[in-house]
């Protein structure tokens, strides 16, 4: 996998005002994907994108990819507002929705049935969309009615924030005819339908995962990977990446966010610089898991063998522009 597509977005220079988290919306002022050699460390930007104005909360630039799915020659991710699909490795857009019910999008990928399973994450609801925008389901991720918080009659692209969320969910993957999801909040994964199952994830809040062979793997924003088994639902391995990267808690791996294994033993994930907002947005998790005199690292990604406990490789993102990651997918052959 000498290869790899990184998803995720360029910060704006931030002036004397620090940011609030009503700013969220202008942090990042485009939405990048780089094509990463990880033999080099040299990337290159396939996509820069920003979102256009009628799809976006203001008047300033606005951009930041967010996860997604890569399925053949079909790259599928979003914005906080679109979902949008590129065809590799020309990366032709040949997709794209924006709907009044998307508002801080975090996931999109595909339904078993073709129709896009999409994470709004603003409004704690996983929605059902046909390829055309046509709304075919709706999970509330608490124990709510949908709309029963929220109006229909809201365009919630329009609207800055609507934070605190009850859950702020993540990850949406299927089981066989199960859905389920991560819920940031609860430190969960929840099923939506059939059996209504909740695992509790050994993470302080977990973000996104991957479906692998006979494993789920979720990262927990702390610095995290819990893997479980596909068949039992149990948890086979809670992996603190912070004792493997640098061997010293005291360097924080920065926000761990994105994950791809490479095969049983190594796995790629991404790792985010630590900024103000999050800092004032999660005092508890500063309190528990930052201590005095703790680095933060800039925006990479790191491979790790899991199986030895070692960190093989990190790459730098921050000299190429990006600032943010949340998606990570090899570059087909």
């Amino acid at each position: 996998m000498a290869k790899l597509y990184v998803l995720g977005g360029r910060q704006r220079k931030v002036g004397i005002k620090p940011p609030t988290f009503q700013d969220e919306w202008y942090l990042y002022e485009a939405a990048l994907i780089l094509e990463v050699d990880t033999d080099t460390g040299v990337a290159r930007t396939c996509v820069d994108y920003e979102t256009p104005r009628e799809a976006r909360a203001g008047e300033q630039r606005a951009g930041n990819f967010h996860s997604g799915a890569l399925i053949g020659d079909s790259l599928y991710t979003c914005t906080m507002t679109e979902v949008l699909v590129y065809r590799v490795p020309d990366f032709k857009q040949i997709g794209y929705l924006s709907l009044p019910s998307f508002n801080d999008l975090h996931h999109v990928t595909p339904a078993s049935d073709g129709n896009l399973l999409v994470v709004s994450t603003g409004l704690d609801m996983v929605l059902k969309v046909s390829t055309q925008g046509e709304s075919l389901a709706e999970w509330c991720v608490t124990d709510e009615i949908p709309w029963s918080r929220f109006s229909r009659a809201v365009d919630y692209r329009r609207v800055v924030t609507t934070r605190p969320h009850l859950a702020h969910p993540n990850f949406v993957f299927e089981l066989e005819d199960e859905l389920w999801v991560t819920r940031f909040e609860q430190g969960d994964t929840i099923c939506l339908n059939k059996s209504g199952k909740r695992i509790g994830l050994d993470v302080y809040r977990p973000h996104d995962g991957v479906v692998y062979g006979k494993r789920i793997l979720f990262t927990g924003v702390e610095g995290k990977v819990v893997i479980l088994n596909r068949r039992t639902l149990g948890i086979e391995q809670t992996i603190d990446l912070r004792e493997v990267q640098d061997g010293d808690k005291e360097k924080l791996p920065a926000w761990c966010r994105g994950l791809l294994p490479v095969d049983e033993k190594t796995i790629w994930v991404g790792f985010t610089r630590i900024r103000q907002t999050l800092l004032r947005e999660n005092v508890r998790w500063v309190k528990t898991v930052l201590r005095e005199g703790t680095i933060a690292k800039p925006t990479h990604i790191a491979l790790f063998d899991i199986a030895n406990m070692q960190c093989l490789k990190e790459i730098d993102l921050e000299p190429h522009g990006m600032h943010t990651v949340f998606g990570i997918f090899p570059v087909p052959d």
